[in-house]
């Protein structure tokens, strides 16, 4: 039986706006940006325009970049490799620097609700869900998803 609770969340077709209504409203207190690069061409979604907003809003914005994926494992991503990705993120969670915020990141999701950040809307399609399965498997894993912009 699951412990405690672990958020994913995923900006793709969100608003920055929507992306911190749905963490409000699970009650998320710190939003944990697993991106190896946290850049995005999405307005508001870059590192620091992301940290003001979501600190503003009362929560607390932390950057774990070495639980990101590096540009391989996007590349696979981005074709649909999924167990391409799994290979290669499965080689970044075994580098000293991963393992050193594993167990940050686990230390805080003990005592904080915590969601996890990264682009894809869905969690199956996304470094998040392999992170949630290798590092916080006894967590009950809860995907978000911010409402989608509407189309013109």
């Amino acid at each position: 039986m699951a412990s405690h609770a672990i958020f994913t969340i995923g900006y793709e077709q969100a608003t920055q706006a929507a992306l911190i209504t749905a963490l409000v409203e699970a009650r998320v207190e710190v939003l944990a940006d697993i991106r190896y690069l946290p850049l995005s061409r999405r307005p508001g979604f870059s590192k620091r325009s992301l940290a003001a907003a979501v600190e503003e809003a009362g929560l607390t914005y932390r950057h774990f970049r070495q639980l990101g994926t590096p540009a391989d494992g996007r590349a696979a991503a981005r074709r649909g490799d999924l167990p391409e990705l799994e290979r290669i993120y499965a080689g970044q969670l075994e580098l000293p620097e991963s393992l050193a915020q594993q167990a940050e990141l686990r230390m805080l999701a003990r005592d904080k609700r915590v969601a996890l950040l990264c682009y894809e809307r869905r969690a199956c399609e996304c470094h998040r869900n392999i992170l949630v399965r290798q590092l916080l498997s006894d967590c009950e894993q809860v995907d978000l998803e911010p409402e989608v912009i509407p189309k013109p």
